[in-house]
């Protein structure tokens, strides 16, 4: 099995198409047939189902998927290794996050970093936690900003950057603007709700705390971008509860804490792979967070 046969599968899975992948490759479709063709008839299985319109995988083609992402990210940090050790970062930084993460400036890093680094090509991706977990596992990200989703595994581990309470956010003329200091998830029953994709860490942090209190609240207002649901509830269409630092966002509105809040609830951690598997340019990237040169351990994003 070659490198660029894993390699020929991992753009025909992404593309779902082999006139795209490869003209992304760089390659004549016919070669790219053939070592498509080459992979399967050495795996005895075929990869791809192939239509007019597009190709997707079979059972065999997802299984393989998983393994031959990780391989060819685990040659990269090889390269990049011996490149380091040369006393030159080089390579690609694959970095996620998801929106206004708390505990790191992400902007503000990624300058500094470019400043110290700049033979290392930058790519950011922002999506949920639960999507940026997995692509850290698979090999896809390097590294990940995001809520904390899950204990550490042999395929994902974690560095705590910060904690704080969920905070209600309302309109200042909302009946609960006037309501006591302190607010219960029962206190919130049958309010309309504006909160984020399930995905995303705060409506994970929400949905948990409401499950544990046993009080069932609707979701009505669904959205993928803090100013939407900002505006949303700025224009008194519903409540949210919200990681703390988002107050900041918009000082109009009546912020209250959530009962229990005083304790951390929302933790924000940086996601990487196992050790041997970090590559360079991450590990530069967290020494750089951790030295505390931009103070992005204490910093809260407004």
């Amino acid at each position: 099995m070659e490198l660029r046969h894993l390699q020929h599968f991992v753009a025909v899975a992404e593309d779902q198409h082999f006139t795209r992948a490869a003209e992304r490759l760089m390659v004549s479709q016919s070669g790219l047939s053939a070592s498509i063709r080459a992979l399967e008839r050495e795996l005895r299985a075929p990869l791809f189902v192939r239509t007019t319109r597009r190709v997707t995988l079979t059972e065999a083609g997802r299984a393989l998927l998983g393994e031959a992402e990780r391989i060819l990210a685990q040659v990269r940090s090889a390269h990049e290794a011996v490149a380091a050790v040369q006393g030159v970062l080089r390579g690609t930084l694959a970095l996620g996050t998801e929106q206004c993460i708390a505990g790191v400036h992400v902007a503000r890093l990624l300058a500094a970093f470019r400043g110290r680094h700049p033979d290392v090509e930058i790519r950011l991706r922002q999506a949920g936690s639960g999507a940026l977990a997995e692509e850290v596992a698979a090999g896809r990200l390097d590294l990940a900003f995001a809520y904390r989703t899950q204990a550490d595994t042999d395929q994902l581990r974690s560095v705590s950057l910060t904690s704080e309470p969920m905070t209600v956010l309302c309109h200042p003329s909302h009946r609960l603007a006037s309501a006591p200091a302190v607010l219960g998830p029962e206190d919130l029953a049958g309010e309309v709700f504006v909160d984020f994709h399930p995905d995303w860490g705060p409506r994970r942090t929400t949905d948990a705390a409401f499950a544990t209190a046993g009080v069932r609240r609707t979701v009505a207002l669904e959205v993928n971008d803090v100013h939407s649901l900002l505006d949303l509830v700025d224009e008194n269409l519903g409540i949210a509860v919200v990681p703390r630092h988002f107050r900041h966002k918009r000082p109009a509105l009546t912020a209250l804490p959530l009962k229990g809040a005083d304790e951390p609830e929302y933790e924000t951690v940086a996601l990487l792979p196992p050790e041997r598997a970090t590559s360079p340019a991450a590990r530069a990237l967290v020494t750089l967070l951790e030295t505390g040169v931009l103070a992005a351990a204490t910093d809260e994003v407004r």
